[in-house]
């Protein structure tokens, strides 16, 4: 799990609760520096990326997680599954162990397919967000 400032510009701060491959896509389209947790500041938005495979017992975590990302920013952070696991449980959604996706544990804003899903794919989510947090 790490924080990002997308832009560089502390408008858009991305926290990767990496769970799986996915994370190898989400490195491969995040920029190059990882930030602290963040002194945030009302322009200052946070988005959630959830990539990977969200098992039962790690559930409660990421939802914890996700809370408190709203305990930090002072509003909801903007959800995203990313990946065929995360959205719905990929080729493990016939396992006992497998959460059949995220929005049963939490509200998710977008959701990225593919397994694994192009880096581009995420690039073009996080632009939508911050365009429309700008606006």
């Amino acid at each position: 799990m790490r924080w990002i400032d997308w832009y560089g510009d502390g408008s858009l701060y991305v926290l990767d609760i990496a769970l799986a491959c996915c994370t190898l896509e989400f490195d491969a389209a995040s920029p190059a520096s990882a930030a602290p947790v963040p002194t945030l500041d009302d322009r200052a938005h946070v988005a959630v990326v959830i990539s990977g495979t969200v098992t039962d017992r790690l559930a409660p975590g990421v939802a914890a997680i996700i809370d408190g990302c709203e305990q930090v920013a002072g509003r909801r952070p903007t959800v995203i599954s990313f990946g065929a696991c995360a959205s719905s449980g990929g080729p493990y959604w016939d396992s006992y162990a497998v959460t059949k996706g995220v929005d049963q544990l939490v509200a998710v804003d977008a959701y990225v397919p593919g397994c694994p899903p192009p880096p581009e794919a995420l690039s073009a989510v996080l632009d939508q967000i911050a365009h429309r947090v700008k606006s």
